[in-house]
């Protein structure tokens, strides 16, 4: 975070619950009154693979955040599965699949995705507020081996959020190095209804 060790007095960490930052590091510097803060959201990985959902909420609370019009929001509640299939012969009795939508709704949808995707990246990984995060840490325990990696968020907001936003053979959403699925599982709960926002962390490394 580019202190220097020798200049700081105090470190003291504070766990936080229902913000994008996870810790709150405190850092009192030597013969100054001030206090810096910096907020670290914590990403724990056990596999190689360790995909990592960073947010996930009903439509209806996405609508609210980033004012999406009707015609979108009801294209998103049939693909999480909120209002049953409108086509004929669905894959899943359930829900639609994005590539299930006809050309003309899975262009619109692509093209709002692309105009809202700054916005949308910022407040699935960063948050907004006090408590937004400002570092990503990353620790991944394989088998015996540990290791872990400090980024800044504006450098995880590039790397993740950087890329094509596509449709994917499987039927999902693709921006950047993030992945937008219906929730699922839930043993069949009304929650595997919400939208999901997924990432593999291990990729910083």
């Amino acid at each position: 975070m580019q202190y220097d060790i020798k200049e700081i007095e105090f470190v003291k960490a504070i766990v936080l619950t229902g913000f994008k930052a996870d810790i709150q590091v405190q850092i009192t510097i030597k013969l100054k009154e001030a206090i810096d803060v910096e907020n670290i959201q914590v990403k724990l990985v056990s596999n190689m693979k360790g995909f990592n959902q960073i947010d996930k909420r009903w439509v209806d609370k996405y609508i609210e955040i980033w004012e999406i019009p009707t015609f979108i929001s009801n294209l998103l509640k049939q693909y999480t599965g909120e209002i049953l299939p409108l086509i004929k012969n669905p894959k899943d009795s359930r829900r639609t699949f994005a590539n299930e939508f006809s050309e003309a709704d899975q262009k619109t949808l692509l093209n709002w995705l692309n105009e809202n995707k700054s916005l949308i990246v910022s407040d699935i990984l960063k948050g907004r507020g006090k408590f937004s995060a400002e570092w990503m840490l990353v620790a991944q325990k394989v088998d015996n081996s540990a290791r872990w990696i400090l980024k800044p968020m504006n450098y995880c907001l590039n790397f993740f959020g950087n890329g094509e936003i596509e449709i994917t053979k499987r039927g999902n959403f693709k921006i950047g190095r993030i992945t937008m699925r219906r929730k699922g599982g839930d043993g069949g709960r009304k929650t595997a209804q919400m939208l999901q926002f997924k990432i593999n962390p291990a990729e910083l490394f």
